[in-house]
């Protein structure tokens, strides 16, 4: 194709259409999300004052000097700690949940429907129900738990770091538990049957069922609900600033949290700048990982 052809397939009258369809999304994508990155981007190298406009260049030295606040690295590793044992949780209950509702019983559309009322109810929501289930003297576990007899002196779940910490990550794994359920059971669904059936013929137990047709067929499934979950869980803002606010002394405060108190609280734009950048380099890294391992896999 030559290059006056070329020129006029590019600007063409269908093609100047599509360009005007596509201006709106292209300038609301500018102003809304690259504008606002770059912004930070920039910001990250700027010391600004209270404000949160600039005041002068500052080069990398924010970065040196948040990198040297040994409170960053504790709140880098929380955040660690709760991806993890929150996403790990989360998949291995929605894949054991989506297992049973795989599964042919009497009730099993009722209980389909009832796995989607923590995800179809929103998260401010579902912490504010949560902050009552915990309530030390009116919550609904600690007056079961002294009910029943197994706990007469059950503790202020929220009031201490250890156990504000596990009940908070609790809450996240109720609330994300019907989205990798759901997903789980479609990508389930989807396997042929005759697999299945194949492998009753052949003598195949159950856990080898799973293991060798299961597995495999809901592989990518797998990947993208578990990045999908990585992503989520952590910048999960919500279920924290509600339940905790990241205490009690900050035991609970993960990295979306440090953001937002440095940011709006102690008005460090600058710091909050960096861990911003930060954040979307971690959370780049861990997609160009998932995306290593998906497109290997179809390789």
């Amino acid at each position: 194709m030559t290059a006056a052809k070329r020129k006029g397939h590019f600007w063409s009258t269908d093609s100047k259409y599509a360009y005007l369809f596509l201006l709106p999304a292209t300038v609301f994508l500018i102003a809304f999300m690259i504008y606002p990155i770059l912004n930070v981007v920039i910001m990250s190298l700027y010391h600004t004052d209270r404000l949160g406009r600039f005041v002068h260049f500052d080069g990398f030295t924010n970065y040196r000097e948040l990198f040297a606040q040994e409170d960053f690295w504790h709140v880098i590793l929380r955040s660690v700690y709760w991806t993890g044992l929150a996403v790990f949780a989360k998949t291995l209950f929605g894949l054991i949940i989506a297992l049973l509702l795989n599964v042919e019983y009497t009730g099993r559309k009722v209980a389909r429907a009832l796995i989607i009322i923590p995800w179809a109810s929103s998260v401010p929501i579902s912490a504010l129900l949560w902050t009552w289930v915990y309530h030390p003297e009116f919550g609904l576990l600690n007056h079961t738990l002294k009910v029943l007899g197994i706990w007469k002196n059950p503790p202020v779940w929220l009031g201490k770091p250890l156990s504000a910490f596990f009940s908070v990550i609790w809450v996240d794994i109720w609330i994300g538990i019907p989205f990798m359920t759901l997903v789980f059971l479609a990508g389930m669904q989807a396997i042929s049957k005759d697999l299945y059936e194949a492998a009753d013929v052949d003598g195949v137990n159950a856990f080898q069922k799973f293991l060798y047709i299961t597995l495999p067929g809901i592989r990518d499934v797998l990947l993208i609900a578990t990045l999908l979950s990585v992503l989520w869980t952590f910048n999960d803002f919500n279920t924290i600033y509600i339940l905790t606010k990241g205490g009690p002394a900050g035991s609970t405060q993960i990295l979306i949290t440090y953001i937002y108190e440095n940011t709006f609280e102690w008005w460090q734009w600058n710091f909050g700048a960096v861990m911003a950048v930060i954040t979307f380099a971690i959370l780049s890294i861990i997609a160009w990982i998932y995306a290593r391992f998906y497109f290997r896999k179809g390789e």
